[in-house]
């Protein structure tokens, strides 16, 4: 059946496409238009494929760009201009300076009239806005080539047709901007190191051409659009115009002007990031801090310090976006300018000012946002702690902060100035704490306690930041550290900030500073909070509350092998704590009970074969004697664990005898199973082929397996009992695979040696 999009006209699809092949005469755009139309339609797949052969022919024909302007002036089908402009774009690229002079006049002459011609009438503008967007594109891409050597004029000839009217000036500003991240961000691979020079130089010297257009544009227009656009291109500019336009002239007045106004606010704080970006040694101090403060003046006035978490969650996609914009300002100034705003009071009083409002955007529920101000606070930190540990000399008192009192150092007055962004900065650290890889319990959408799957390596890689963050904090001040984190417990156990977030990243961040306070310090601390969180999984009811009470516990002492090795009671009521996990049967708390046990044996184990004061037999012993109980409710891969820890114990014995005694007993399980399977297959090697059996007989050699990883050498007593039994399992297994393979061949062998 005919095509409903084509008129009665048009000939036939064979027709069709001869018709649009054949370029030795004017295209019948028409046709076109039915092709394009089939192409991006909703038609047959045949459709589709006939239009997209047809397109590709006409792409690769290398004189489809002559047809191109009798397109653009004939159809009034976009796709169809689009497709024609691809066409030209195409030949612009790779085969321009083969092209005659009056053919590369012809084309930038025509595409500047179509532009020009379209941005000079507002309707149209805005009606054909893509159109006028992708001719920009295609005008640029002639740029590259003709400019500054062939078309010296074109800034020049650009600004004076921008103050002919607020549309043309609105897309000079548009074209200007694609320049800028032509030649500064996309020219890599495109253009020559030669030419990508020759290009900034010019954009260099003509722009005060452009700076001085910017600046009348903003301070004459009333069109929202035209200033948007002028602010945009700004933003395109500023990372590489020569500073003295930025500081030798009202152009930073202006923008500040403009960042009150919420429709220009996101635009101008961009800008103003990148000013706040750029560095050029003690030069231009005044200039930014003046620029600093008035923006604080403003911003108060904007946005209250203590409201941003809530105004990112209630707010519209662009107040979300100024914030996000805010995080950006803040860390990139911070990072170049932070040390000019110590200098005198009022300086920095603003400054403190503006850390509250880092540390508030960095409470912002956003992944995102909380990346770029968790890389500044990395950096702000890390800088500090190394100040703290060098030793630096009394400096004279000319040379102090201002107004600081401090023991006469600049380190010391710089700690006391941020002591309490700092106290803060911890308090954002514990709260916000990302999950170790040790945890394997999580909350999942369904805000159910869940084994975790999957690891998400973005998360390990936040802890990690985090992790070393709140130790260089920790070290700063081991006290704030302790009293916050103990604070935080006690609301936990009293039930008012109790919930199963607050209580994780509160534990990861207890776990994350271990070895940063001096021993003493820490095995009091220790003592009371694996007391408070064992007091907390008795007090608390629910199996999903105590599974994440489990979890903690878990995860927090094995996070402190120190304390563990010094305090023997201690470690004996944690081991007999995780042999209870290993007996609950909710997802994950046995792995990680497992684990964790693993964890803390290797760090650990001469403790466990040297018998403790009060105590009959070493624990190990112990622990034998009662292994069939402790083992009875954990899956095979959790045993294999198991037994790997105990062989990591019984490896850290010295006495041969002990040892062996202890290796024994630790295999008699396994053992037993072997010994009546072995015993079977001797009645009936069948007994071999069956499925259940053959998984005992795997088991039995992966936990073999996992004794020996721990054990070493010392595992030859074990291998020895079971060494030639294996061997015959093992040929038996085999020549019944053998035999099958043959069978499911059609080939039966006289004898199963063949």
């Amino acid at each position: 059946p005919p095509d409903p999009r084509h008129t009665g006209a048009l000939p036939p699809p064979a027709a069709m496409a001869e018709k649009l092949r054949d370029l030795s005469q004017p295209i019948d755009v028409p046709v076109l238009d039915a092709t394009v139309a089939a192409f991006y339609g909703t038609g047959s797949k045949e459709e589709r494929s006939a239009a997209d052969l047809i397109l590709r022919d006409l792409q690769n024909n290398p004189d489809m760009w002559l047809q191109v302007v009798h397109i653009l002036q004939n159809s009034q089908n976009l796709n169809t201009k689009f497709f024609a402009l691809q066409v030209l774009e195409s030949v612009i690229k790779y085969r321009w300076n083969a092209l005659p002079v009056e053919q590369r006049d012809g084309i930038k002459n025509y595409i500047s009239d179509v532009i020009v011609q379209l941005s000079s009438n507002e309707v149209s503008f805005r009606q054909e806005r893509l159109y006028v967007n992708k001719l920009n594109i295609i005008l640029v891409q002639v740029l590259k080539h003709e400019w500054p050597a062939r078309w010296t004029s074109f800034i020049p000839d650009l600004v004076a047709a921008a103050k002919s009217s607020e549309t043309i000036c609105e897309n000079c500003m548009a074209i200007l901007k694609l320049l800028s991240e032509e030649i500064f961000d996309f020219s890599r691979g495109e253009m020559t190191q030669q030419k990508i020079k020759e290009l900034k130089s010019s954009l260099n010297s003509e722009f005060r051409l452009i700076h001085e257009l910017c600046l009348y544009v903003l301070s004459a227009t009333q069109s929202s659009e035209l200033i948007r656009a002028t602010l945009a291109t700004l933003h395109a500019f500023l990372s590489w115009i020569p500073v003295g336009f930025i500081f030798e002239s009202p152009l930073l007045e202006t923008l500040l002007k403009f960042f009150p106004m919420a429709a220009y606010r996101n635009l101008t704080l961009q800008c103003l990031t990148e000013v706040a970006a750029l560095q050029f040694g003690d030069f231009y101090n005044v200039q930014y801090v003046k620029m600093y403060t008035f923006f604080m003046l403003q911003l108060q006035a904007i946005l209250p310090p203590g409201t941003i978490p809530n105004a990112y969650a209630n707010g519209s996609n662009e107040e979300q976006a100024f914030i996000q914009n805010l995080a950006l300002f803040f860390t990139a100034f911070f990072k170049n300018h932070i040390r000019i705003l110590e200098a005198s009071a009022e300086n920095r009083a603003a400054l403190l000012v503006g850390l509250e409002y880092l540390i508030g955007i960095s409470y912002v529920d956003d992944t995102e946002v909380f990346k770029v101000c968790l890389d500044y606070w990395n950096v702000f930190v890390l800088e500090l702690f190394e100040a703290h540990n060098q030793m630096e000399p009394a400096i004279p008192a000319a040379q102090m902060i201002p107004g600081v009192d401090g023991t006469g150092t600049a380190v010391h007055q710089r700690r006391q100035l941020y002591a309490s962004p700092l106290s803060k900065l911890r308090m954002l650290m514990i709260c916000r704490m990302a999950k170790p890889e040790e945890v394997l319990i999580v909350e999942d959408e369904n805000g159910n306690i869940v084994r975790e799957t999957m690891k998400d390596n973005d998360v390990l890689v936040q802890y990690k930041i985090m992790r070393e963050t709140l130790i260089y904090l920790s070290h700063l001040d081991h006290e704030d550290t302790e009293q916050q984190m103990l604070k935080k417990l006690t609301k936990q156990l009293n039930g008012e900030d109790w919930s199963w977030n607050n209580l994780n990243t509160l534990c990861w961040a207890i776990g994350s500073i271990s070895g940063s306070m001096v021993e003493e310090q820490e095995n009091r601390f220790l003592v009371m909070v694996i007391r408070d969180l064992l007091n907390l999984c008795e007090i608390t009811k629910g199996k999903d509350n105590k599974a994440v009470i489990a979890s903690n516990i878990m995860y927090v002492v094995g996070q402190y092998p120190r304390f563990l090795r010094a305090h023997w009671k201690f470690l004996k009521t944690v081991v007999n704590k995780l042999f209870e996990f290993m007996h609950e049967m909710h997802p994950g708390v046995q792995d990680m009970a497992c684990d964790t046990f693993l964890k803390i044996v290797q760090k650990c184990k001469r403790k466990f074969v040297t018998q403790q004061v009060g105590e009959n037999e070493p624990f190990v012993s112990e622990l034998l004697t009662n292994l069939a109980t402790t083992i009875l409710d954990l899956e095979p891969h959790q045993i294999h664990t198991f037994y790997e820890s105990v062989g990591h114990m019984i490896q850290a014995e010295s006495d041969n005898t002990k040892r062996d005694e202890y290796l024994k007993r630790l295999m008699s399980l396994p053992n037993q199973k072997w010994a009546e399977i072995i015993g079977q297959a001797g009645q009936s090697i069948d007994i071999l082929k069956n499925q259940d059996v053959i998984r005992s007989v795997l088991n039995i050699l992966q936990t073999n397996t996992s004794v020996a990883t721990s054990l070493g050498p010392h595992f030859f007593p074990q291998i020895s009992l079971i060494f030639l039994d294996m061997l015959t399992v093992y040929r038996e297994c085999t020549a019944s695979l053998y035999q099958a393979l043959l069978l499911k061949g059609g080939l039966m062998p006289q004898s199963r040696h063949l």
